[in-house]
């Protein structure tokens, strides 16, 4: 008896399909990946890796990058390098994704959830240090949470939907209690927070390169940092924790999370075209913004006078009771249309995958879960197709 396992292949888009969010292929990607096909260099080895960490180090600023094979290779391998030990926790934004929270678990460490704020959605600062001052206590040079006996030792903010968290209130904090702050910027490589790019706040920075993030090469990640020390030690650790050029001897336990030199070389040509990119998103936003603010029971993400969201998905929240529709039902009136559009996550804090983590009341994030629908914004993004989203909405309205 033989069974099939679900696919991961999607079916192809119907003509007039608008979809959420693809790559955009403008500039040199085929001209390098030429070049690796005529130099043999396909794997790990070849020069598009490092001319790949130099130029993301560039442009953020920061001193090291180190490639590795996904948004969530970077997120484990930093935590490593940031000193969170099994049995330690770390305060995470409850709504995102789920890797960063599974990436803690990676390391036997343990997330504590954080709820959003309600104007920009992020990570709450203020709830944030509340949690640290009601619930833990310093012991010996250690923050403990008071209710699971364990050492807090890190803070991972997500900046999530291409706009900064409130990183000045958020390092305040770090700096206050000794903890590392390493910063998820997976979603909003090139967002801007008080003129700085985010990736480059914290003690230590990831980005995410998958087929749907600012830039892609179809699978992978960066870690960024200016320490050395960390950044030897991710190298490390990326590589099979090989400890010699030539000999293969290992000393410990490492991770096959190196990038390819096929997907850094796109990752070249991708980051050529950032800023073009990030213009497009906001443009995007923009002609939203304005044909929705008319529509009673439709509202976003507002920009903090501190931020430059890179927008990388543009989001509404729906109030069903003024709208006539639930967020839901607005998704499937849309896919009738031929238009995908998608929820956020479920926050981390009702995820059964992490039943047991701890986390203060998190209702902000809870609604927002309820009530929000992200809309395509391809920078490939049509003038005509971003009518038709819209269109739908205005006429969907009961």
């Amino acid at each position: 008896m033989t069974s099939k396992l679900p696919s991961n292949v999607d079916t192809p888009a119907s003509e007039g399909f608008i979809p959420l969010s693809v790559p955009e292929v403008r500039g040199k990607e085929l001209q390098y990946l030429k070049e690796c096909l005529d130099t043999n260099w396909l794997s790990s080895g070849g020069p598009f890796v490092g001319r790949f960490e130099a130029l993301v180090s560039e442009y953020l600023g920061s001193n090291y990058g180190i490639a590795t094979s996904s948004g969530t290779a970077a997120l484990h391998i930093a935590l490593l390098v940031s000193g969170v030990q099994p049995e330690h926790e770390v305060l995470v934004s409850t709504l995102t994704f789920i890797a960063p929270a599974n990436a803690v678990r990676y390391v036997g460490a343990w997330p504590v959830f954080i709820d959003s704020e309600p104007d920009h959605w992020q990570m709450d600062s203020n709830k944030l240090a509340e949690f640290i001052e009601s619930r833990c206590s310093w012991n010996k040079g250690n923050l403990i949470n008071k209710s699971t006996g364990r050492r807090i030792s890190a803070i991972l903010p997500v900046h999530i939907l291409g706009h900064p968290c409130d990183m000045d209130s958020i390092m305040e904090t770090a700096g206050k209690y000794n903890l590392a702050v390493i910063e998820d910027a997976t979603e909003s490589f090139g967002a801007l927070y008080r003129g700085k790019f985010v990736g480059h706040l914290g003690h230590i920075g990831c980005l995410s390169f998958n087929g749907n993030k600012m830039i892609s090469t179809g699978g992978g990640g960066m870690i960024v940092t200016d320490d050395q020390e960390q950044a030897l030690r991710a190298k490390f650790l990326t590589n099979q924790s090989k400890d010699d050029g030539e000999e293969y001897i290992h000393q410990e336990i490492g991770y096959n999370y190196r990038l390819s030199n096929i997907q850094a070389a796109v990752g070249c040509a991708q980051i050529e075209s950032l800023e073009q990119y990030v213009t497009t998103k906001r443009r995007i936003a923009g002609t939203y913004f304005e044909a929705l603010a008319k529509v009673s029971g439709i509202s976003y993400l507002v920009e903090a006078d501190w931020a430059e969201s890179a927008n990388w998905l543009f989001t509404i929240a729906v109030n069903a009771s003024e709208y006539g529709l639930t967020s839901r039902e607005l998704m499937g009136r849309l896919k009738e249309s031929g238009i995908q559009s998608r929820p956020l996550w479920q926050p981390l804090h009702l995820s059964p995958a992490h039943t047991g983590a701890n986390s203060q009341e998190c209702t902000v994030a809870e609604s927002l879960w309820r009530d929000c629908l992200s809309l395509p914004c391809s920078v490939g993004l049509t003038e005509e197709e971003q009518k038709r989203v819209i269109q739908v909405i205005t006429q969907s309205q009961v």
